[in-house]
């Protein structure tokens, strides 16, 4: 029974009935009055056509999204409230049936520019080039996308959700929200500060270039050459930053899961950009960059992660890495765990949208 319900207003949800639809309604509701009251037979015959009408106008316009199919093709990496270019396929599985006056759209989550097409041939594939945008990280499969129809009389208008040829990954959005500047440059005023200065491994004699500081100048090779050389020293590796996303959230806390999601996808990149090493963490991953893989191997977790309850925090790792953990528990909690050296991050710690 259950079953059957949902079943109906899942129909009753995919049409809507328009201003056109609801005056030929009450129309052919006075000629039936009108026939009952008068035993005329030529209105029943009108009150039988129009009612013939009706059906026939909702069986075309179902029949017509019938069959439809999508395929996009987008880049291969896609990040959450960002515009991109991709081409979009429509395909008419009806082999001899067409398929008239579609829409297609997007959902609340995928803002696509609204298309049209008059007329779609029977097993024809038509492609156009869109504008595209995910709003929410994900996979999407069937509910991004949607074809309405209001063909042939406009009576009724018929949406029907687009099935598509493959899964789309969408990445957690890597733009700057309020909050995330001033953490990534406090992070960074933190390592530079522990940074003990030049590394002390000799590395080569170059030439002075401008502005340089003197005392770096190697005097005994430029009284050799005439012309000013400094002594290079090797830089010293960047500090590995170890970064957790505690997974033992409260349902109440949903909304700021996803903020911290965002958070740790705006850091894994930045990150990337500088080439500094990176090790992601959650309760059940563990992501070292450059060696077990890139920035999009940490944006491809964080597309699907999920709240995990009753998943305690894991110990810190290296003890010389600095360490990003963004929770909700109790910071006493970590740092019993070893997570001391460097930002407990918490609800209260990066503002809300």
């Amino acid at each position: 029974m259950l079953r059957r319900l949902k079943s109906f207003l899942r129909r009753a949800l995919s049409r809507t009935v328009t201003a056109v639809g609801i005056v030929f309604a009450l129309a052919m509701l006075l000629v039936a009055v009108a026939a009952a009251a008068s035993a005329n037979n030529l209105l029943f015959l009108i009150a039988a056509a129009m009612l013939a009408t009706l059906l026939v106008s909702g069986f075309i316009s179902r029949l017509s999204l019938a069959g439809l199919e999508l395929d996009l093709a987008l880049p291969e990496h896609i990040a959450a409230r960002r515009k991109l270019a991709g081409r979009i396929y429509i395909r008419n599985a009806k082999s001899w049936v067409p398929s008239f006056s579609v829409h297609l759209s997007g959902s609340s989550e995928a803002v696509l520019t609204a298309l049209y097409f008059p007329v779609i041939p029977g097993g024809a594939v038509l492609d156009e080039t869109i504008e595209l945008r995910f709003e929410k990280r994900g996979l999407y499969r069937e509910s991004g996308f949607q074809f309405s129809t209001g063909f042939p009389f406009g009576f009724l208008e018929r949406r029907a959700e687009v099935t598509l040829r493959r899964d789309v990954v969408v990445y957690p959005p890597i733009d700057p929200q309020p909050g995330f500047e001033e953490l990534l440059a406090a992070i960074r005023g933190d390592i530079e500060a522990q940074v003990r200065g030049r590394g002390h491994d000799f590395y080569r004699i170059r030439p002075y270039e401008a502005l340089e500081s003197a005392r770096h100048v190697d005097w005994k090779a430029t009284a050799h050459t005439g012309e000013l050389e400094v002594r290079e020293f090797a830089r010293e590796q960047e500090r590995l930053i170890d970064l957790f996303l505690d997974l033992n959230i409260a349902p109440s806390q949903t909304e700021w899961f996803e903020l911290a999601v965002a958070a740790c996808a705006f850091l894994a990149w930045r990150v990337a950009e500088r080439g500094a090493r990176l090790r992601f963490r959650t309760q059940e991953c563990d992501i070292s960059m450059p060696e077990m893989g890139d920035v999009y191997t940490v944006l491809r977790y964080l597309a699907t992660v999920s709240p995990m309850r009753g998943k305690p925090p894991i110990p810190s790792g290296d003890e010389e890495s600095y360490q990003v953990a963004f929770t909700t528990a109790d910071p006493s909690e970590l740092i019993e765990s070893g997570w001391g050296a460097g930002r407990i991050i918490g609800p209260d710690a990066l503002p809300r949208a």
